[in-house]
């Protein structure tokens, strides 16, 4: 069996792609995998970290306004649609998967005129605009919420890394806790961004980081790659409580397993890692784009093992007041890790290696 798996941008599309990478070579350690991406996203460190091949296409971005960028946008697909055309005939992929973004588009085109069968995944509760066109040519389309709308579409879930699809939170928390400089015993928070980091996140935990150190609250903050170099932000000052600051954490599973509880956005990774693996969230999303950000984390929100809070509304005062006293809260703390406990599967990556395989083995026939 080969398998064209396209996406990558931002770790919103390449974590899913590479856990389900891993899961079809588990289903079949015969299988090839060619990855699909551009030269200026995620992909192009972590795919050949994980030991899989990558090609590229030129990325093809949709400006938001009218314009001479606009205008671009036709030329720009056809050339790469045309790599993608060129890759795929090299390749001679059984199936090809696209999860999304800049780089699924010219793999969705190409499938239909190759009449390879197409498997479509949505991470986001409400798809965004490659997606929508990807669900009207493929085979079978994946969703990782039930509501998504989406035509055909299936509910397999999120595919997760095994690292946290398989986290025991309390087995490895003393490990865990040690890895990044925290005492084994104290409330701790842990604050992410995501693979980007989130200035708005920044200023306002290390705005409160007196208050929170006065609570006796430890912190891990995960800032973003370009999160130290912001002006607007500074390292908070040294008091007798930890404050570790990272640019980002390679093991995320160490960083769930350490958290009793988490500030973090609310895109579909985020959402799924933290409600699989039990982890109370205060979700914070994105004020831009479409909306899905909110989307994602109402059901957690609703079922009560997660915060909600506006971007605007997240400021050192809310941090002070709000969540320092959330984060000694041990039994709310614990009412919220149980709710979240099993509102998502587990095991999407496994589901939607099958779904591949079975679309693989029929020509694009199974249902």
């Amino acid at each position: 069996m080969r398998v064209l798996l396209a996406g990558g941008g931002t770790a919103g599309h390449t974590s899913p792609l590479l856990a389900t990478a891993d899961a079809l070579r588990r289903l079949d350690p015969a299988v090839e995998i060619t990855c699909l991406g551009t030269p200026r996203g995620l992909e192009n460190t972590v795919v050949p970290a994980a030991g899989y091949p990558l090609r590229l296409v030129p990325p093809v971005p949709l400006p938001r306004k009218p314009g001479a960028d606009l205008a671009r946008v036709p030329g720009r697909l056809r050339a790469a649609v045309k790599a993608a055309l060129d890759i795929v005939d090299d390749v001679r992929p059984d199936v090809i998967v696209g999860y999304g973004g800049y780089v699924s588009v010219p793999a969705y085109l190409a499938a239909r005129r190759r009449r390879v069968p197409l498997v479509v995944h949505e991470q986001n509760a409400l798809p965004g605009v490659a997606n929508k066109l990807g669900a009207r040519i493929a085979g079978r389309v994946a969703v990782s919420f039930p509501s998504t709308p989406l035509r055909g579409a299936e509910y397999v879930g999120l595919p997760l890394r095994r690292m946290i699809a398989t986290l025991d939170r309390a087995a490895l928390r003393a490990e865990a806790r040690a890895s990044f400089g925290l005492e084994p015993d104290r409330p701790t928070l842990v604050v992410t961004g995501g693979s980007q980091g989130a200035r708005r996140l920044n200023q306002a935990v290390t705005g409160a980081a007196p208050a929170l150190a006065a609570a006796g609250v430890q912190v891990l903050h995960v800032v973003g790659p370009k999160g130290a170099d912001d002006p607007s932000w500074s390292e908070p000052v040294p008091s007798g409580v930890p404050y570790i600051v990272l640019p980002f954490v390679e093991r995320m599973d160490l960083a769930l397993a350490a958290a009793d509880l988490m500030i973090c956005r609310s895109g579909a990774n985020s959402v799924v890692e933290a409600a699989a693996t039990g982890v109370p969230a205060v979700f914070v999303p994105l004020p831009i784009g479409n909306g899905e950000q909110r989307l994602n984390a109402q059901p957690v929100v609703d079922a009560g093992g997660a915060l909600l809070v506006e971007d605007a509304a997240m400021t050192a005062d809310h941090v002070a007041d709000v969540i320092a006293p959330l984060a000694r809260d041990t039994e709310r703390l614990a009412a919220m890790s149980t709710a979240a406990s099993g509102l998502v599967p587990r095991d999407a990556d496994e589901r939607l290696a099958r779904l591949v395989a079975e679309v693989a083995s029929s020509g694009g026939s199974a249902r």
